[in-house]
């Protein structure tokens, strides 16, 4: 009997409106019968990503940037989102983006990438046999441990990457399988870093990739490109109006009054791709719909193109996540701050995050058992004072999203300046009545 179903990270699998999105020498030794491609736009398979729980596509940005990177064709790259809130019946919709990437590259089959939730997702839609036809290989990553490889009769090579120091997960087996176990990376990590891309590389194309990090030193402008989701559901945001700043990298404030960029949103929350300096740090705000308010992204300078950048909108009243951040204080007196990691969660021991003269990464704040991607930091009892605890309803999370009651003044205008291991982002204390929600991204 085949598992589907370990660990809370998937306890909501369900399915709902879903889009896909193109994100555009040795062989090593592989325990795998099957045969060695040669590495060109003609031979390979496009590869679909598959996020976990909360997530959304940009899970998958710095893999999709290294594969484009070791000449991975960008039109064989894509990315489904899907509603990590519930609903639907997600392996009919997952098969209806199989079939459309399919018809989109010309190709009979994908390989298929699945991470957390994801990873139970995808595993579960190999075990009909028709679709277990459609797919040429399946990496599982930090997902639940299974008894056989995929498909029906275990025909679908897999591969499945874990780590012992993922605190959700752990480290999982597939008998039969390809098991890779990596040591020392996160929840997240197990999905982003460069280890798994490695893995991943020579598990699709029989080569080992020239360029397995992310940037580039010889160009200087980047293209970008993404999406206007909501949080957690990733309903597209049709309309959406982004307005992109270039910004002084020592005060975070505006170069410009007026925008470098106005775009707007398509049908599916897709907007450029609009080309950026290299290195250059942006604000990306986004205001989802008249009377929304706006959530500004600071971003660190793009190293090279980048097709998965994601802007996350306030998600309805109604839903999981618009319960948990509906009740952000909107005050002319102080600053509402979210710090999103994007490849990895702040690890007390282990990592270093702080905002102004405060540490965040400690024991009580990010221990290693909550994955803590993103911290929100607001004056939740409005008395100008911090007292550090966790406000309601992020009472009830122990797992990536957190908060604490921590007092960021709008008045005078001042930059806050943030710290996240060897890195540094400047952004400005924009009210958060009139300023909305402010984002520091660090990748």
């Amino acid at each position: 009997m085949k598992k589907f179903l370990n660990n809370t990270h998937i306890i909501l699998i369900m399915l709902t409106a879903s889009i896909l999105v193109s994100c555009r020498k040795d062989p090593p030794v592989l325990d795998n019968p099957y045969a060695k491609p040669q590495l060109g736009c003609d031979t390979l398979y496009p590869i679909l990503f598959v996020h976990g729980f909360l997530a959304s596509g940009d899970t998958w940005a710095e893999q999709v940037m290294r594969f484009e990177k070791n000449d991975y064709c960008g039109h064989l790259l894509f990315v489904l989102d899907w509603n990590t809130l519930g609903g639907g019946d997600n392996t009919t919709l997952l098969d209806q983006y199989v079939d459309q990437v399919r018809n989109l590259t010309g190709k009979t089959k994908v390989h298929l990438v699945g991470h957390s939730a994801g990873g139970s997702l995808c595993y579960a839609y190999c075990e009909d046999p028709t679709r277990a036809a459609k797919v040429a290989s399946y990496v599982h990553i930090g997902s639940s441990s299974q008894a056989s490889p995929a498909g029906a009769l275990d025909e679908v090579p897999t591969l499945c990457i874990s780590s012992p120091d993922d605190a959700v997960a752990g480290a999982s087996t597939i008998t039969g399988a390809l098991n890779v176990v990596l040591p020392g990376l996160d929840h997240l990590q197990v999905a982003t870093a460069v280890e798994p891309f490695i893995r991943m590389y020579e598990f699709f194309t029989y080569r080992k990739p020239d360029y397995p990090l992310v940037g580039r030193v010889d160009v200087h402008t980047v293209k970008v490109s993404g999406r206007v989701v909501t949080l957690g559901e990733n309903a597209p945001k049709n309309g959406a109006s982004v307005r992109i700043y270039e910004v002084i990298k020592e005060s975070g404030f505006r170069k410009r009054p007026t925008p470098d960029f106005s775009l707007t949103a398509d049908p599916q929350g897709r907007f450029g791709p609009v080309e950026l300096k290299a290195g250059q740090p942006y604000e990306f705000e986004v205001m989802g719909a008249p009377g929304e308010r706006p959530i500004h992204y600071f971003r660190e300078g793009f190293r090279q193109d980048n097709p998965c950048v994601y802007l996350r909108t306030l998600p309805p009243p109604t839903s999981l996540a618009g319960l948990l951040l509906g009740g952000l204080p909107a005050s002319p007196n102080q600053t509402v701050l979210a710090i999103f990691t994007a490849n990895q969660a702040v690890v007390s021991g282990r990592d270093t995050l702080w905002v102004q003269n405060t540490e965040f990464s400690t024991a009580s704040f990010t221990p290693a058992s909550n994955t803590v991607i993103a911290l929100f930091l607001f004056d939740a009892n409005n008395d100008q004072a911090s007292d550090f605890s966790v406000p309601p309803p992020f009472n009830l999370l122990n797992q990536f999203i957190s908060a604490r009651d921590f007092y960021l003044t709008s008045n005078p205008p001042a930059s806050i300046p943030l710290f996240f291991n060897r890195k540094k982002l400047n952004i400005p204390n924009y009210p958060s009545d009139t300023g909305g929600i402010l984002v520091a991204v660090f990748e």
